[in-house]
């Protein structure tokens, strides 16, 4: 077993999953998130973990491209029904898909919360869902860099009821995991990377594959034509340019087994660069068997610079921030004080100012002006 990582036969089992103290099982299932994002065949034992935390009768992840068909993984149990889903083009005609497609939501919902009972009555998905026993959905959106959607979806049996809060938030503790996860599941297709060069050949962003102690074990040709933004340091390390969010970058490299670390880093755009991210991804299991024993994956995406305020969607997906976060973000970079921002989303001036700590860190920024200016720069994908 590795450092900082818990035993893993444990995930496989809902029932073992319960018996674990909540922290013990908040840890194997972020290793399992990780490994899965290079492992694809362990995608359901991903989803039926979060499914037993969360009380869920199961989970799926749909991608969608305009490029390609809709690819998607789900349990077992209910693979019959996802089968129904895919063969007869289903999707096309569900309100509740089209719904969350346009929503995009930045955190787990109550699908049923952005529908009318005659909208969810007349949805083919749903009616398949009610007869098969499947009642109330909650989703969340993960976009990609490349324009296509990843979608989270986890259900529940009709005889357990609505989702309530608790089981939400615990879905919401694993949505940062799972969004930097499925940036590269999307990419790959979800399927399994067969070895360490071609897969940083397919996933089609700069990426470099390092050891625990930052050494640069490889890294693709579009990562080694960022030399402004990837400066080389001793010992085949390497540093981001831009000083605050070198100092993120360091933190996570030295605490990669610490799942409360900041892994999605911001970079400031210049003159000739747009803005960056910079993901960390632990690799963990068969992940870190695939690249031959490294410890981390670092992946930039490049965000387009722009004079409007970027949605929370946005925010939350690139910067780590909650949903309560990501709201505020904006309310701020639009120009309004944190009195002002707080009266607007309905908290408290002194929780505002919470949020406005963690956003700070987060985001490498120490005052309101310079996250203003970096939340600008950060309009959209490309």
């Amino acid at each position: 077993m590795m450092r900082g990582t818990v035993q893993m036969d444990a995930v496989a089992s809902p029932r073992k999953m319960l018996e674990m103290p909540q922290g013990e099982q908040a840890f194997a299932i972020v290793d399992l998130i990780y490994e899965a994002a290079f492992a694809a065949e362990l995608w359901p034992e991903v989803l039926g973990a979060a499914s037993a935390i969360s009380r869920s009768a199961s989970g799926a992840i749909f991608v969608f491209s305009d490029q390609s068909p809709v690819r998607a993984v789900t349990e077992a149990h209910v693979q019959p029904l996802l089968d129904e889903f895919m063969a007869r083009d289903s999707w096309k005609f569900s309100e509740s898909v089209q719904r969350m497609c346009s929503a995009q939501p930045a955190s787990f919902v109550r699908v049923d919360d952005f529908m009318t009972r005659e909208e969810i009555e007349r949805d083919p998905v749903r009616e398949s869902a009610a007869a098969f026993g499947i009642g109330s959905h909650v989703c969340t959106s993960v976009p990609m860099p490349g324009g296509e959607l990843v979608l989270f979806v986890f259900q529940r049996w009709l005889k357990d009821g609505i989702y309530d809060q608790v089981a939400i938030d615990r879905l919401n503790e694993l949505r940062p995991h799972l969004a930097r996860a499925g940036v590269i599941a999307g990419r790959l297709g979800l399927e399994r990377a067969k070895a360490a060069v071609s897969t940083l050949r397919e996933i089609g962003l700069p990426a470099a594959v390092m050891s625990g102690s930052g050494r640069v074990l490889t890294a693709n040709p579009l990562l080694e034509d960022m030399a402004h933004v990837f400066l080389p340091t001793a010992h085949g390390g390497i540093a981001l340019a831009d000083e605050p969010a070198n100092a993120l970058f360091q933190q996570a490299i030295a605490q990669t087994w610490d799942n409360r670390v900041v892994r999605s880093i911001p970079v400031p755009g210049t003159k000739g660069r747009p803005a960056l991210v910079v993901h960390l991804l632990p690799l963990r299991r068969a992940a870190h068997d695939i690249f031959s024993g490294a410890d981390i994956v670092v992946a930039a995406t490049a965000v387009i610079a722009g004079a409007t305020v970027p949605s929370p969607n946005i925010l939350s997906g690139l910067f780590d921030l909650t949903p309560a976060e990501a709201r505020l973000a904006v309310e701020l970079a639009s120009g309004r004080s944190v009195q002002e921002a707080a009266k607007e989303i309905g908290i408290a001036v002194k929780s505002a100012r919470t949020y406005l700590e963690r956003i700070f860190r987060k985001t490498g920024t120490s005052r309101q002006s310079q996250l203003v200016a970096l939340l600008k720069s950060a309009r959209a994908f490309p």
